[in-house]
């Protein structure tokens, strides 16, 4: 008779399936431990199906801490990219105030020595290499004050000309600047630097080997030191460019 409906209904419902087999035990179609095995399996199938839905409600909530964590992630470098951002905006603008202010105080005529050197180190800073070495050099004609502060100035000029691509000037005034403050470590390791740069690596090496004598533990010239000392091992019996040894 099946054959003349729809094919749905060829299937019985839950409800029907469970009158069936009620008729079945009442005229012994079946035996009592075959209903219990089927109860049985109908009650495993239920809790495969539940532990398949916790399976996937977790599954999901794992990709949505994924998900959130890349947000967070993402919004943390926003914020420190923002911040960088902000932070550099008002840095310029301050260096800006302090030029401008001091550039009036120079063209009064009334500037000190410290007031060219500040805005040489100003000029320094905003990356205008000429205007720093002008200023630098004017703070040195009218310095009249303690010789070994006077050392910060030479070191400030080195680094105007280094940063200006003129190693030979540069390396005077490190030189200067160690010379009159002997454990000025930042000058003898801008002094190894520029050495460096001028492929004179024994000069190098020795300005590096300056520094840890005064500070043995110096994060700048210790690696550097290791380092020089490896290369001038691999030129031994090679001349190495050295115009003072």
């Amino acid at each position: 008779m099946c054959l003349h409906i729809a094919e749905a209904s060829c299937h019985p419902s839950d409800k029907d399936n469970g009158r069936i087999r009620n008729l079945l035990v009442q005229y012994g179609a079946i035996p009592c431990c075959t209903m219990v095995w089927l109860s049985t399996a109908q009650s495993a199938q239920s809790s495969v199906g539940t532990k398949l839905n916790m399976v996937y409600e977790v599954g999901e909530l794992f990709e949505l801490g994924i998900q959130l964590s890349y947000l967070l992630i993402l919004l943390g470098l926003l914020g420190a990219g923002t911040f960088f951002v902000i932070r550099q905006v008002l840095v310029r603008r301050e260096l800006d105030l302090s030029a401008k202010e001091l550039q009036e105080q120079v063209r009064s005529g009334d500037a000190s020595a410290t007031e060219y050197f500040e805005l040489g180190a100003v000029m320094l800073r905003r990356k205008f290499y000429p205007a720093a070495i002008k200023y630098l050099q004017q703070a040195i004609e009218k310095w009249d004050r303690d010789e070994q502060d006077l050392a910060q100035v030479y070191n400030a000029l080195g680094v105007s000309y280094k940063r200006d691509n003129k190693l030979d000037k540069a390396i005077q005034q490190f030189e200067k600047a160690v010379e009159l403050q002997p454990g000025y470590v930042i000058a003898w390791n801008n002094l190894g630097d520029a050495y460096e740069l001028k492929k004179d690596l024994k000069l190098a090496l020795k300005a590096f080997e300056e520094v840890l004598l005064f500070d043995p533990n110096n994060k700048v010239a210790r690696p550097r030191v290791d380092d020089l000392r490896q290369r001038a091992n691999m030129y031994k019996g090679v001349p190495i460019k050295s115009e003072k040894i």
